[in-house]
């Protein structure tokens, strides 16, 4: 594996090629003074491609090989070939990632280098990392990472590593893009005889597999492109976009991507039974908790605020622990766990007050989970809460309908900062497997209206001669905006707030201070966060001659990046909402109002833009309101996108004209 891909589930963050803090490598793991392997020294003789020039390095040979044993436990053998063509490059590595209940067979590294001569990786050139990128997190995967020498521009790393998987993962997910460009890559997967497969593609086009032993297959892609963002404003998430194909070789491997999302839903299902049981213990504090309760709403708010207030977000991964959840009675007697250990509980709290809720595995980037491409391919688990067929609760918007009727209330209780009723802005939209038995299936996030996200911000400012601009501030956030609010003043101080918010204002106002603020929050999550403060930024108005040139917009952008470029992939909005500020300046003695920019009234279906700008007597007021319906439109809607934040741009820089009272303007 190369230092860099994304790993599955139980270990959804990768470790970077270069930390610190290096145990010592495990003897007998290399094999000293062998020579370049001939498919190696194959590899190498690879010219690099036109196509590749222009990258940091490109991978000349990656090869896997599956080899699948009566009880479906995986050996996987991967062969890798990697030429590095820019300093930058050297980054590019290989690396073994494993847990207690894997075994590294064997992990052998060499340098061909640009003049030629050849190097093997020793014992103290191989280093071992553990989990440590999470700093909430005790885990006993350890990623193996080798810094072969003499790997310079020009050379070529090749590596060879055999590896016992996981022995309750039937599934392999196969990584066919990357952030290097490919040359040629495979995958074969050897079955015992009879054992069927089935396989799935994530944006790209299947590829036929060739049958070159009895029951054993192989794939075989030539010169993938790299996948790199980096110059694409406003793209969906990386991993949402990268090519991947998923080959089941247990019980998903059946005909039909219904069936196969059944399948991995029921596996989820058995391997999570009884964890919710109830103990006396759980019963007894729910039954405290939704005493007098009166209506179904009350009861999952009190349930699901005792979790999000209770139950501190800790990971303890080991094994099949970085997929299968502890005990509730454990969860709730540490009061810690993580994603899928808050589900958890939540499941047997509501289990006690009468509410049915299953396990829902989703990803916390919107777009990896496909559901054309049946896997357990995923990083987090939330809730789905079964709701009444008769109840029709106003409060309650994050709501999907299952195929067969039953409509589920989708909450992630690892997040403390959003409501039930309501769902984190990167969830909506996406995918996750109900694990629901026999009923389990992919099924569909909401997006929610924008009236669910809203923020509102009003601003009384006084503008001296000087140009100095001094206000107050005062907003209100509900929804996903409230909850990003809920998250900083949890963990950051009031000199650290104080910090953040200057430096976020002076986007806008540069020099700004901040005389004073305060945050107001009510306890319930469902109420809206206030935030007040008052400010100071000199020179915001401009002397041109005898006129003051003024913006009427003073705090907050909604422009996203953008650009003239054809577009291919979809262009990602992050949320919908509403958000709406109003400003009024004062202005200085004998200024009155010469020249304002023109209103704006633009609706593109998938947001719209107004904004006025007016004078009255001594004052300059302006009012903008911006409502986003969806949060992700395709690639053909990119003139749509444009024009929408080239207005918001225009709007937001433009400049009202301030005269003296009885001279002319300009």
């Amino acid at each position: 594996m190369r230092a860099g891909k994304r790993n599955e589930l139980a270990n959804s963050v990768v470790l970077a090629a270069l930390l610190a803090g290096c145990l010592p490598a495990h003897a007998g793991w290399f094999n000293k003074n062998q020579p370049v392997p001939d498919w190696g020294m194959q590899a190498y003789k690879t010219k690099t491609p036109d196509y590749a020039r222009d990258s940091a390095a490109v991978i000349l040979y990656d090869e896997y090989v599956e080899t699948i044993d009566g009880n479906g436990r995986a050996v996987e053998r991967e062969r890798e070939a990697i030429r590095i063509l820019k300093p930058q490059g050297r980054e590019n590595t290989c690396a073994v990632s494993y847990d207690d209940s894997e075994k590294v067979n064997y992990f052998r590294a060499w340098t061909i280098a640009a003049d030629e001569k050849q190097y093997q990786a020793q014992d103290t050139d191989f280093v071992e990392h553990g989990d440590t990128e999470i700093p909430i997190m005790l885990s006993t995967r350890k990623t193996k990472v080798v810094h072969s020498p003499a790997v310079d521009v020009g050379a070529t790393l090749i590596c060879e590593s055999e590896e016992q998987m996981r022995p309750y993962m039937q599934e392999m997910t196969w990584h066919v893009q990357e952030g290097i460009p490919v040359v040629f890559q495979a995958l074969e997967v050897d079955l015992p005889p009879g054992r069927p497969h089935a396989e799935s593609w994530h944006r790209h086009d299947p590829v036929k597999a060739v049958e070159v032993a009895p029951n054993h297959w192989r794939w075989e892609i030539h010169d993938t492109p790299a996948l790199n963002l980096r110059d694409i404003p406003s793209a969906p998430a990386w991993p949402a976009l990268a090519a991947r194909m998923s080959v089941q070789w247990g019980q998903a491997a059946i005909d039909g991507r219904d069936n196969q999302w059944r399948a991995i839903g029921q596996w989820v299902t058995d391997l999570e039974a009884n964890r919710p049981d109830p103990s006396p213990e759980i019963t007894a504090r729910v039954s405290q908790l939704i005493a007098g309760a009166p209506d179904f709403y009350t009861r999952l708010q009190r349930i699901t605020e005792s979790i999000q207030n209770d139950i501190r977000y800790f990971i303890v991964e080991r094994g099949i622990g970085g997929y299968q959840a502890n005990h509730a009675a454990d969860i709730f007697r540490n009061r810690y766990g993580d994603c899928k250990d808050k589900a958890t509980l939540l499941i047997s709290m509501l289990q006690v007050a009468g509410i049915k809720a299953n396990y829902m595995a989703v990803d916390d980037e919107r777009g990896v989970v496909d559901p054309e491409s049946p896997s357990i391919y995923g990083n987090h688990m939330i809730a789905a809460i079964e709701l009444p067929a008769d109840l029709n609760d106003a409060r309650l918007h994050a709501v999907a309908k299952a195929s067969d009727g039953k409509r589920y209330l989708i909450f992630d209780p690892t997040n403390e900062h959003t409501p039930v009723g309501n769902l984190p802005y990167y969830e909506q939209g996406s995918f996750g497997i109900l694990a629901a038995g026999s009923a389990s299936q992919i099924l569909q996030l909401p997006v929610l209206s924008p009236e669910t996200n809203d923020t509102v911000r009003t601003g009384s400012f006084t503008l001296a001669a000087d140009g100095t601009l001094t206000g107050a501030v005062d907003s209100s956030h509900s929804g996903p905006n409230g909850a990003d609010l809920r998250w900083i003043i949890k963990h950051t101080d009031e000199k650290e707030r104080r910090e953040y918010w200057e430096t976020h204002i002076a986007h806008d106002l540069p020099g700004v201070v901040l005389n004073s603020f305060q945050f107001v929050q009510a306890s319930a999550l469902n109420k809206p966060l206030e935030f007040h403060y008052k400010l100071t930024a000199g020179q915001y108005a401009h002397s041109a001659g005898p006129l003051l040139l003024v913006r009427p917009r003073v705090l907050g952008s909604f422009a996203m990046p953008f650009d003239d470029k054809p577009r291919s992939f979809p262009i990602d909005l992050s949320a919908t909402g509403h958000w709406h500020d109003s400003y009024d300046i004062v202005l200085p003695e004998g200024f009155v109002v010469d020249e304002t920019p023109d209103p704006i009234d633009l609706d593109v279906e998938f947001a719209s833009y107004k904004s006025s700008i007016t004078a009255k007597e001594n004052k300059l007021h302006y009012e903008r309101d911006f409502v986003v319906r969806q949060v992700e439109i395709p690639a053909l809607k990119a003139e749509a996108f444009r024009k929408l934040q080239s207005t918001i741009l225009m709007d937001e820089k433009g400049t009202a004209v301030l005269k003296k009272a009885g001279t002319a303007g300009l």
